[in-house]
């Protein structure tokens, strides 16, 4: 308190005491009777004056409202995490009894939990408080646990226990993932004793293949063991091997990588094993299998070139197409042309009257363009043929270079130096567009922009189609060779070009994305978008789904939830085996059905041995030590003595206004209350 406070306060003793002695111990003449019952009630008269100053005092003192200071002292231990692996590998390992002992005896320890504030949580592919363990996760991501221990514990200095197998299936690498100031003391459970073990560890293959083409896998292969062994690895699909081969492992050579190329003969889902063997013994057989799909597509890409000239153009187009093995390329004449319904893609070399059928026929059949003028162009039929641009064009001709346009967005391509290559010959003339173009090259005439397009692309009611303003494309073609030794470049931008005009862009109302396999243990999601009939997203769709497994005809329905910009349902937990299912919105009947496989894999399953080595070095990295569980006690020790780990006591200060005080208001009132009754009791009022 300051000086005035305290003067303050004794101010107001000073005033309660004046008031109190003056009206019960300062007699004036009022009257015998009044004197005669004060020196009859001294006693009274004593504790009524009391009464008296304490309650003047304690207005008095409210109305000074004084700061009230306090100090308590707390004492704060330092932290001590106890974490166990409840991941289904403990079980495989035999090691969750175990594991579950020495928890129990270390969350118990009293000389730990004199020393630290123990705290006790469990993991498998999430971080949790310790309250159900049943070893029953389906993932182990010990990287969540040094992720969660720095959330929860900021900024502190304090040691972790991690009771575990050390065999991670999903997550960052935990060893570097602690923070290397605070200790960590892996207590590795299970048999370290090292077996012979092949393992497939793990298999990188693209989901999707295209038809007649090749398409690779890579497979990376483990051995554990203390001798030199041969080993045989094969990719087989149902009774047919695709590839077989013999591997060579020894105590030095530990590890191969495998590259292969697989044949996509046969059109969609292909589920595919992978298995590696040998003549020795092995404790876990179940890690040396791996299956896995790949859908095969078969996206035929079927390309009419009409042209009623010839041309070098001609082949250099079709060469270039045609190095995509799902593309094929037929060369007509206008009046060879007898029907569309077989082709995908429309290519136009230089449309002259004779084409007036072709261009008759797609009216109906509208189907995606690709238009190439040149030095024989008829012009005038093309502005009556075609509604996106209006030419007006000279006899002169001209030499048009190209300018990369990098905003281009419709579909990435990157400058395979255009500019470089040799002009393309055009008539002179103005190329006016009429709606919204996107164009990826413009033309140049020594160096001088036109502004106008030479390859530019068009999308309008659901049709789409480009133009290429200029004639002998091939030089391109060549140009490329020149400078890089081979045509890749050209025909890849070719082939993007292509597969732009291919693509199907028509709009579905219901429109759901999911996988064609899934592997048992992972999330299985599947999302929709319903849009009504402006496309706009309905966010009041109601969308169900039902699931139907194909061999019990088990059926399974649930509802899809709301989220940010679609529906989504979460499929997990369904066993092994083929699915069909049937997404439907309930106010419009609209329906998508398709079906999905969940492959038969239990990553839980891969491990003959805990991790000691990366535990080890876990412990290494952060300064601690890897224990085994018969040397818990060692680890108790080690902990308890440790001094860097102290008990801190900390003083706490709390200011607060006597005002905020209730009890005294309470006192104050029995105090006036307590006066008043006596005063009556006595017959003093």
């Amino acid at each position: 308190m300051n000086t005035t406070t305290i003067l303050l306060l004794l101010v107001s003793i000073l005033i309660a005491a004046g008031v109190s002695f003056y009206q019960y111990l300062y007699t004036r003449a009022q009257g015998a009777n009044w004197r005669s019952k004060v020196k009859s009630r001294s006693k009274v008269t004593l504790l009524l004056a009391f009464l008296r100053f304490f309650s003047v005092f304690g207005l008095l003192l409210l109305l000074i409202n004084p700061i009230i200071t306090r100090k308590t002292i707390e004492t704060v231990k330092t932290p001590l995490p106890i974490v166990i692996d409840n991941s289904a590998s403990m079980v495989d390992l035999k090691s969750d009894k175990q594991a579950l002992e020495l928890f129990e005896k270390l969350k118990d320890n009293s000389a730990l939990n004199d020393k630290f504030e123990v705290q006790t949580y469990q993991f498998d592919e999430d971080f949790l408080p310790s309250d159900t363990i049943d070893f029953k996760g389906t993932q182990s991501n010990i990287d969540v646990v040094a992720k969660s221990l720095k959330n929860i514990y900021k900024n502190q200095t304090f040691p972790t226990i991690l009771i575990s197998d050390g065999n991670q299936t999903s997550g960052e690498d935990y060893v570097f993932g602690f923070n290397p100031n605070n200790k960590v003391y892996p207590l590795v459970v299970g048999d370290t004793t090292t077996y012979l073990d092949l393992r497939v560890t793990q298999l990188n293959v693209n989901k999707y293949a295209f038809h007649k083409n090749k398409y690779p896998v890579e497979v990376f292969l483990n051995y554990s063991g203390t001798k030199s062994i041969n080993a045989s690895f094969k990719i087989s699909q149902g009774n047919s091997v695709l590839n077989e081969q013999t591997v060579a492992f020894s105590p030095s050579k530990k590890s191969a990588t495998l590259n292969v190329l697989l044949p996509a003969n046969n059109v969609g889902l292909q589920i595919l094993k992978a298995t590696i063997s040998s003549k020795e013994q092995e404790k876990n057989t179940y890690n040396n299998t791996k299956n896995f799909a790949v859908e095969v597509i078969d996206q035929k890409t079927e390309v009419a070139l009409i042209s009623d000239m010839a041309h070098p153009d001609l082949g250099a187009i079709k060469r270039a197409i045609e190095t995509n093995a799902q593309r094929k390329v037929t060369i007509l004449k206008p009046n060879q042309v007898s029907s569309l319904e077989n082709y995908n893609i429309l290519i136009l070399y230089q449309p002259t009257v004779a084409f007036k059928s072709v261009f008759e026929k797609n009216a109906n059949a509208k189907i995606n363009t690709w238009i190439i003028t040149g030095n024989d162009t008829d012009f005038n039929f093309l502005n009556q043929n075609q509604s996106q641009f209006t030419f007006k064009m000279s006899s002169q001709k001209e030499d048009y270079l190209a300018s990369y346009d990098s905003q281009f967005n419709l579909f990435a391509l990157d400058n395979i130096g255009f500019e470089q290559f040799p002009p393309l010959e055009n008539p002179f003339g103005t190329i006016t567009a009429k709606g919204n173009t996107n164009t990826l090259l413009s033309s140049t005439i020594r160096n001088i922009a036109t502004n106008q397009p030479l390859l530019t692309f068009n999308e309008e009611q659901g049709k789409r189609s480009a133009y290429l303003f200029g004639e002998n494309i091939w030089k391109w073609r060549s140009d490329n060779y020149l400078a890089k030794k081979d045509f890749v470049d050209f025909d890849i931008f070719l082939d993007k070009t292509i597969q732009y005009l291919a693509s199907n862009n028509a709009r579905k109302s219901l429109v759901v994305n999911h996988e064609r396999f899934y592997n048992s243990g992972e999330g299985i999601e599947i999302t929709a978008q319903y849009f009504n009939k402006n496309y706009e997203l309905d966010e009041k769709a109601r969308l169900t789904i039902a699931v139907t497994n194909t061999k019990t005809k088990q059926v399974k329905n649930y509802d899809l939830l709301r989220t940010t910009n679609a529906f989504q349902v979460n499929l997990d937990g369904l066993a092994a085996g083929n699915y069909n299912f049937t997404v439907k919105e309930l106010n419009s009947n609209s329906s998508y059905s398709s079906g999905f496989e969940v492959l038969d894999f239990d990553i839980e399953k891969q491990f003959v041995n805990p991790d000691w080595n990366k535990l080890n070095q876990l412990a290494t990295q952060t300064q601690g030590k890897a224990y085994l569980p018969n040397q818990v006690d060692a680890l108790i020790k080690q902990l308890s003595e440790d001094e860097s780990y102290k008990a801190i006591q900390k003083t706490i200060v709390k200011k607060s206004l006597l005002v905020d005080w209730v009890w005294l208001l309470v006192l104050l009132a029995l105090s006036l209350a307590s006066e008043w009754f006596i005063r009556k009791y006595n017959g003093l009022l």
